[in-house]
């Protein structure tokens, strides 16, 4: 069937220069949105069907990663064959694999002795033993502690006699600090929204409403408030900071039914491995400028626009993050599969440099030294082909142009690492800090108020640097709420995360 359409329609001789030169520049603007329709598509699908890990996955010699890693076929050269003779054994059938994981040695162990029915202990020598080890549990017991204060009469004096009550933040509850604690740590570390713990200690016969258990949860917040402001002040006033910042559904109670969109602002201490959540309504640059107000020293973070002025500010350097860098040329690879591999084994070249750093356990000066030497030539390696590159990709829309862009204009301070020993090349620490909000926004879907965000921001806060620290998040938060009500205030740092590593 024959087409009708109008440019079919057009025969040489209609085809003037000006009529050429008009459905040249058509085809040229079809061409250019299709190629942004095609690069948005390819991400879209990326994002929902693809893999969400940025490692390399295989290379060769042409630097492009292949499905599965083969190592190229040998040309067929005709050689002189050679007879070869061997002696051949036959293999162990000891199996290779380790076992299982052991388990440590202070875990508490049930013992049970099975002996052979006609064993007898007592006329038989013992030569020996086989033992076998499997993980057992009981569930959580619940038990009402029982304080009983007796009254005595002093027969000489006439006085009534009898015990203060025990001291105790939770006095008025029905439950003590561990269950507290428990409601806390199920939450934000396990994720488990209030609703469903109460159906879990239904199950145990016991009646804690959902609204008691929030009620419990606000209370052990208002109690750790003089903690998180001795954390807050700590994280601060450090001199290096990785910085970053998270989306949190919130809704306003005074729009019934609406949400609000607020961000959890993230800190991040390298050194002493503390986290600090803030929350705050917005994005804006206003936020970060009054949460950093008084900080001096390396403010890390990726391009977004609100850290920008903060570079402006005396007594504070902006660090740019390497792998944000990096995965503008991992989400390239779509459009540009050659040069994204070329550029992403140059940035496995720099990132190999503290590896090698890390395994021979370099600090200080010689951490240094070692990246003047191998990480600044590989860096500038790294910069040398994007400027080639840059000239070669005409293409203003290419991905991957504007990922050769996004390094260059960036330069200094995506370099400003290498440098110093005190510095990281990325913001992956700060970034492991907040994947556990993600996980969190899919079990309890928003905050109620901003007041209940910035409650649940203490919480990722403390309980946060406890991971980081290798701290039980449960024990260290049971021990704080005993120890709070008699602890000096002008010694409350002591029970920060950070300074109980053990």
């Amino acid at each position: 069937m024959q087409c009708r359409c109008d440019l079919c329609a057009i025969t040489p001789e209609m085809v003037t220069q000006e009529k050429y030169d008009e459905l040249l520049r058509m085809y040229e603007a079809l061409e250019s949105k299709y190629r942004v329709l095609f690069e948005f598509t390819s991400y879209l699908k990326r994002m929902l069907f693809g893999r969400k890990s940025e490692k390399r996955v295989g290379t060769d010699n042409s630097l492009q990663g292949t499905l599965f890693d083969m190592a190229p076929e040998a040309e067929l050269v005709e050689t002189p064959r050679e007879v070869v003779t061997y002696e051949r054994k036959k293999p162990s059938s000891k199996s290779g694999h380790a076992g299982r994981n052991p388990f440590t040695e202070d875990m508490p162990a049930e013992e049970r002795v099975i002996l052979h029915e006609a064993a007898d202990p007592d006329t038989m020598e013992r030569i020996g033993e086989s033992v076998t080890e499997q993980l057992s549990m009981k569930p959580a017991r619940l038990f009402v502690k029982r304080f009983i204060y007796p009254k005595y009469k002093d027969p000489l004096t006439g006085l009534i006699l009898q015990a203060p009550a025990v001291e105790s933040a939770f006095s008025r509850f029905k439950v003590d600090e561990t269950v507290a604690a428990h409601v806390v740590v199920q939450k934000i570390v396990d994720h488990l929204p209030l609703y469903r713990q109460a159906r879990i200690f239904e199950r145990q016969k016991v009646t804690l409403a959902e609204s008691t258990l929030g009620d419990i949860y606000s209370h052990v917040a208002r109690q750790l408030m003089p903690l998180y402001e001795a954390h807050r002040k700590d994280v601060m006033s450090t001199g290096y900071l990785n910085v970053d910042e998270t989306p949190i559904k919130v809704l306003e109670s005074e729009k019934k039914g609406s949400s609000h969109r607020g961000y959890y602002w993230v800190f991040h201490d390298p050194v002493a491995r503390s986290t600090l959540f803030q929350y705050h309504p917005g994005r804006s640059q206003e936020a970060p400028q009054h949460m950093l107000r008084g900080f001096e020293g390396y403010l890390q973070s990726d391009a977004y626009v609100s850290y920008e002025p903060m570079g402006k500010v005396p007594g504070i350097t902006l660090v740019g993050c390497l792998v944000h860098a990096r995965r503008y040329f991992y989400e390239a690879r779509e459009s540009d599969r050659a040069l994204a591999d070329e550029a992403l084994a140059l940035f496995g070249a720099v990132y190999a440099v503290e590896e090698r750093i890390r395994s021979q356990g370099l600090t200080g000066e010689e951490k240094l030294a070692y990246r003047q030497e191998h990480a600044v030539p590989a860096l500038e390696e790294l910069r040398r082909w994007m400027r080639e590159k840059y000239e070669q990709v005409q293409r203003p829309t290419s991905p991957i142009r504007k990922a050769i862009e996004y390094s260059l204009k960036r330069w200094d301070r995506l370099t400003l690492y290498a440098g110093t020993h005190l510095l990281d090349p990325d913001n992956n620490r700060v970034e492991n800090a907040i994947r556990p909000v993600a996980v969190g926004r899919k079990n309890y879907l928003f905050a109620g108020s901003h007041e209940a965000a910035q409650r649940s921001a203490m919480f990722y806060s403390l309980l946060g640097t406890c991971k980081n620290n290798g701290i039980n998040p449960y024990e260290w938060l049971t021990d704080v709420l005993v120890r709070l009500p008699s602890h000096p205030i002008n010694r409350i740092r002591e029970l920060l995360p950070q300074y109980n590593r053990g």
